[in-house]
């Protein structure tokens, strides 16, 4: 079907309920119209021609017993012709021609007003061994002719040797039904004009609705919940359109609990993360105190200390990485875009989590890009990060120049690690997601390589994840080279205690999140 629309473009065209309406009303209207006009056409036809046959079948044997009784027994060719001539003109109303057979011999050739008459043998057969009058309609120089047979009974009524033929034409009867024919297709014509203007009344009627209902089905396609639909009468669309409009109201209802119930969760989340803050940057300031004095303390006491200031961090990174996904869900989060050097900005984050050691960097320079350095900060250091804790050394940072003409940034971070399982791969961007469950202490959060993909879609880039040939996970980056400065539709500026750049004291800045991988 669908090669069939592909030849024929407007076949989807005539798939439509209009068409088909008008379609399925013309078929009707024709077989009808044909029906009835055939079954008209054969009754008045046989009605007529049976009427003619009757009427002149009685007047010839009228007119033969009339003369009959006169004409001599055996008659001679002379009576012959002269009975024919008596019986033609007796009917010369009709217009028929006469032709007498008097034991199979027939009358001589001259005397009568027409002698171009011819009986075919098989009915002049019939009627000679039947010895009963028979008719049939013949074709005679291209018209319709009634060919009569009639047996003529002696007084004593025994068949007689005489037999008697005539022929009259049926013009009259033909006018009659040529007439009958076109007063058909006259009226046949109407009844196809109905046809095709009703169906399209009636489509009309239908199809409004219809569209209608498709259009508001659009508008709750496009998130416009409170579209309703006009309800009228009491048919079977009116049911329709009244069903569409509760559950139009049922579907709003949810999606606004719905939405009711993730604002508070995802306010729940910011509150708690937010609340948390505070008294976690003071037990990170005293575990710090207390961890450069570990060394002074007994094993046992300095041991305790060191995994709490651990976990302090740990717990303070979490909040940190909570803190950004909320602004993430909110739509608070926004660009500050700037022109970087993109190989700088990279190097920076490097040194700034003392990574030089253990990072390899192909960084060629002058690779110029607006982006958000505090956002691709963030990215660089999570992907990094990830690739030192769960791929394996070296990792490298490749940064490629973009060619004349392009229109995105790539950066690669590769790691000679044992790669991604497939089944985790379509998983590692995913929250709180960890490849093995075992790690649920580990020191990431999972949320570290969600937050790289958030900032690099707030970019308008992309982030892909997957195992180089070579070995190891490969993290690719495509950020567009140049931007607008504008904001995301509906997104705010970050709010006044968002963290301006990775604390001094946490090496993977905001988010590092490792454990994904």
């Amino acid at each position: 079907m669908s090669r069939l629309r592909r030849l024929l473009p407007g076949a989807s065209a005539v798939r439509g309920l209009r068409a088909r309406l008008v379609v399925a009303f013309l078929l009707v209207a024709a077989v009808s119209a044909l029906t009835t006009a055939g079954l008209t056409y054969r009754e008045a036809r046989n009605a007529i021609l049976q009427r003619s046959q009757d009427t002149a079948v009685n007047d010839l044997r009228a007119q033969i017993n009339s003369l009959a009784p006169e004409l001599a027994v055996p008659p001679s060719r002379s009576d012959l012709d002269f009975f024919r001539v008596q019986l033609e003109r007796s009917g010369k109303s009709r217009d028929w021609d006469i032709s007498v057979h008097y034991n199979g011999v027939p009358d001589s050739d001259e005397g009568g007003l027409r002698r171009d008459m011819a009986v075919p043998a098989g009915f002049k057969s019939s009627v000679e061994k039947r010895r009963v009058p028979a008719f049939q309609r013949i074709d005679r120089d291209g018209s319709p002719w009634l060919l009569i047979g009639m047996p003529v009974r002696q007084t004593d009524n025994t068949a007689s040797p005489l037999t008697v033929y005539a022929q009259l034409p049926l013009r009259a009867e033909e006018a009659n039904v040529e007439a009958l024919v076109s007063a058909a297709r006259g009226g046949a014509l109407p009844a196809f004009a109905l046809a095709v203007i009703l169906p399209l009344f009636a489509a009309r009627g239908v199809l409004r609705p219809v569209r209608g209902l498709r259009q508001a089905a659009g508008k709750i396609a496009e998130g416009k919940l409170d579209t309703r639909l006009e309800v009228k009468g009491a048919d079977e669309l009116a049911d329709l359109s009244r069903t569409f409009n509760e559950m139009a109201a049922k579907l709003e209802e949810s999606m606004a609990e719905l939405r009711r119930m993730e604002a508070n969760s995802r306010r729940f989340a910011a509150d708690v993360s937010h609340e948390l803050r505070t008294p976690l940057a003071a037990m990170a300031a005293v575990t710090d105190v207390l961890d450069e004095d570990a060394d002074s303390l007994d094993p046992d006491t300095a041991s305790a200390v060191r995994l709490i200031s651990q976990e302090t961090g740990k717990l303070a990174r979490m909040v940190e990485d909570l803190m950004e996904v909320s602004r993430f869900d909110a739509g608070a989060a926004a660009l500050h875009l700037d022109e970087v050097d993109v190989a700088e900005t990279i190097r920076k984050t490097l040194q700034a989590r003392a990574w030089q050691q253990r990072v390899t960097a192909d960084l060629p320079d002058d690779v110029r890009a607006r982006l958000d350095p505090r956002r691709l900060d963030v990215v660089v250091a999570n992907l990094v990060g990830n690739a030192l804790h769960h791929g394996g050394e070296p990792v490298r940072v490749v940064l490629h120049a973009p060619e004349p003409g392009d229109a995105t940034l790539r950066i690669e971070i590769r790691d000679a690690g044992p790669g991604i399982d497939p089944e985790v791969l379509p998983h590692v961007f995913d929250r709180f997601y960890k490849a093995d469950s075992a790690r649920a202490r580990s020191e990431g959060s999972g949320l570290g390589l969600a937050i790289a993909q958030e900032n690099v879609r707030l970019h308008g880039g992309a982030l892909r994840a997957a195992n180089s040939p070579e070995g190891g996970a490969v993290f690719t980056v495509e950020l567009p080279l140049r931007q607008e400065e504008a904001p995301p539709d509906g997104t705010v500026d970050e709010p006044a205690d968002a963290p301006a750049d990775p604390p001094t004291d946490d090496p993977a800045g905001p988010g590092k999140g490792t454990d994904t991988a």
